[in-house]
């Protein structure tokens, strides 16, 4: 299908019927001028609801349980209420009980069980995005503008990893194509579920982290659509927080690649695996703010004609720093690192920097906070042996770290660009921990104590020539004589 339009919207975007009203024109709008389809994610704060639901239920918590069903409940029907005439809303209302109730019969099977087992919980945890959908969709429908809640777990096949499911594109491009462009060739606006998919054999699956980001470049891949939009609470993509850095400002463009880093490193960008669908296809992004629809934002492309340094900095708090060290010579250090990288990855586990050693053989790696103990949980059970024979030292965790990394394709062959960032973090009076940095020198990352972060943010953002730059002065004019009544700067 010609040039058409993806867009997304994330969770404060479809947080209240008010912004719910705001997504629908907005997509109301664009159908106008060209074929639309719309991904939308929980309302904001459902899907912590959700977990927690499934938290009380696991542990046995009735009283728990019946108080976030009701909250759950309670937020969708006032949303029904203010976004539906009456003679629609009863219809709407019994949908929504249908839905909610599919969740409760979920959530008291796992106090049955004292459990939750990962496929129920990807089950129940996509709850959000469908009652998200359904509000959207039936508004659009009041509105006057045909549409159809559609469930992702019809259109996205995954594979079988429970929680963090990635897609299977060519099974996910015959049923996205099968499904969707039946309704986009008749008018219907599809508004599809963000976060969720099925395994081949239609068994529900969730796809982790920015899953609604990702659900929405799949489709757009599959469906070889002509740009995707995603809309969120922020104006775009930012040269360093704004809540760190006042003078921070919005990038006009970025590459997939900037992009992907700048999100690995925690900037509020698409996660990483969004970007891979659409770079194949290269297929632009915009990060557009649904609360300022008069900013531009932010266009995510393959590549930019300028290039020059870095382009942003970003940090990252909430970590924790992972060491290991061989407690002999005779142990091969790099076995080690080996048997420890591929135990955090089987747990499902980020790793954010890696730094080591050459003679020592000792090295380090950063992960978040919330996947620490889990990260440790992994590397005792894959090296028990020899800590348990003192062949490799105690694991060393230090959660007083934060990250910090400037990134910038214009990065690579400038002389001198390391050390003036590491200059620049010294002058802050901040103590570098360790440093990582690849061989394509799109990154500098940089490990630092955590009270100083800030202090480097500012300092290294400053250091690049980042930000809002003051206004050039403006000289007044004056005529000089014998030029010919040209003016010039009057010193």
């Amino acid at each position: 299908m010609k040039n058409l339009l993806v867009m997304k919207f994330g969770g404060t975007s479809v947080g209240s019927a008010e912004r719910i009203r705001v997504a629908a024109r907005i997509a109301a709008g664009e159908r106008e001028k060209r074929p639309v389809a719309v991904v939308v994610s929980a309302m904001s704060k459902v899907t912590d609801l959700l977990l927690g639901t499934m938290r009380h239920a696991e542990a046995g918590d009735r009283a728990g349980m019946e108080a976030n069903l009701a909250a759950l409940r309670s937020r969708h029907e006032e949303a029904c209420r203010e976004l539906l005439p009456e003679a629609k809303l009863a219809g709407v209302l019994a949908k929504v009980h249908k839905i909610v109730g599919e969740f409760e019969r979920i959530a008291n099977g796992m106090a049955m069980l004292g459990e939750r087992p990962p496929r129920s919980v990807d089950e129940g945890v996509a709850v959000g995005e469908r009652l998200a959908a359904l509000l959207v969709s039936e508004h659009l429908k009041a509105e006057g503008t045909p549409a159809a809640a559609v469930n992702a777990r019809d259109v996205v096949v995954t594979d079988a990893v429970f929680g963090n499911a990635s897609p299977l594109m060519e099974p996910t491009r015959e049923k996205a194509r099968a499904k969707l462009l039946p309704l986009l060739r008749q008018g219907t606006l599809p508004v599809i579920t963000g976060f969720n998919g099925a395994t081949a054999d239609g068994r529900p699956t969730t796809l982790g982290r920015g899953g609604s980001d990702f659900s929405a470049s799949i489709l757009s891949a599959a469906l070889d659509a002509s740009e995707l939009w995603i809309w969120t609470d922020v104006d775009g993509i930012m040269s360093a927080d704004p809540r760190l850095v006042p003078d921070a400002e919005v990038l006009a463009e970025v590459t997939y690649a900037e992009a992907a880093e700048l999100a690995y490193a925690g900037a509020k960008v698409l996660h990483p695996r969004t970007l891979a669908p659409l770079a194949e296809k290269k297929i632009p992004v915009w990060s557009k703010n649904s609360f300022a629809l008069e900013k531009p934002g932010t266009k995510i492309v393959p590549s930019i004609s300028v290039a020059n340094g870095a382009r942003a900095v970003t940090s990252m708090a909430n970590v924790a720093l992972v060491s290991l060290e061989p407690a002999s010579p005779e142990l091969s250090g790099v076995q080690v690192m080996a048997r420890a990288l591929d135990a955090v990855a089987r747990a499902n586990v980020e790793v954010l920097l890696f730094s080591s050693s050459s003679y020592r053989q000792n090295f380090c790696f950063l992960v978040r906070e919330e996947e620490l103990d889990r990260s440790v949980e992994a590397l005792e059970s894959a090296l028990a042996l020899e800590l348990a024979h003192h062949y490799v030292h105690p694991i060393h965790v230090d959660r007083d770290v934060g990250l910090l990394a400037a990134v910038g394709e214009g990065m690579q062959g400038k002389p001198g660009l390391a050390g003036r960032i590491f200059t620049a973090i010294s002058r802050a009076q901040v103590n570098v921990i360790a440093i990582a940095q690849g061989s394509s020198e799109l990154t500098i990352a940089v490990v630092v104590r955590r009270d100083g972060l800030e202090r480097a943010v500012r300092a290294v953002h400053a250091e690049c020539g980042l930000g809002q730059r003051p206004p050039v002065p403006v000289f007044p004019f004056s005529p000089k004589k014998g030029r010919g009544g040209q003016g010039g700067p009057s010193h």
